[in-house]
């Protein structure tokens, strides 16, 4: 018989215990850094845990890809400002406002700023979040499926079309 040989996985024939695998933190590698400044993580994590009825009631309804199976996530940092809501793929945001929005120029550079990154924004009162729902609910759908394709401004609705085109569809 030969003499025997490490080969593979198996454990060292000096007996003892196997070295473990380390952790790549331990091994000296690096974790990937994350597309955002902790800053912005931190103070989504602020926003997503406050105390907003509207913005909880509508969050039930928009996670786990319970609206039309589109995934959303909450308070997303685009640019300078955080989007209450958004669907990536669908390139929308949904905003909730309570009666401080009315008007509001801060508001109409917010959607300016994310329609030139591509997204659509569809904005609500709070209030409708609460008191219809489903109404909302259909809104924001109709929105994903393309059924709103121009800019909506109404009393209690407003929707800010980015105009971008649909992946394979060819128009806008």
């Amino acid at each position: 018989m030969g003499t025997f040989q490490n080969e593979g996985s198996s454990p060292p024939p000096c007996g003892g215990e196997v070295a473990r695998a380390k952790p790549e933190t331990e091994r000296g590698v690096t974790a990937p850094s994350s597309r955002r400044s902790p800053q912005k993580i931190e103070r989504a994590r602020q926003l997503r845990h406050s105390d907003n009825l509207a913005e909880a009631t509508l969050w039930n309804e928009l996670k786990a890809k319970k609206l039309g199976g589109y995934k959303f996530v909450r308070q997303m940092p685009l640019g300078p400002y955080f989007a209450d809501f958004a669907c990536r793929s669908a390139k929308l945001v949904v905003e909730l406002d309570g009666s401080q929005h009315v008007e509001s120029s801060y508001d109409r550079r917010r959607d300016e700023f994310m329609r030139a990154q591509g997204y659509s924004v569809i904005r609500f009162w709070s209030a409708d979040a609460v008191k219809n729902l489903a109404s909302v609910c259909e809104t924001i759908l109709a929105a994903l499926n393309g059924r709103l394709s121009e800019e909506v401004v109404s009393s209690d609705l407003r929707f800010v079309f980015a105009g971008t085109k649909k992946a394979g569809d060819g128009s806008l």
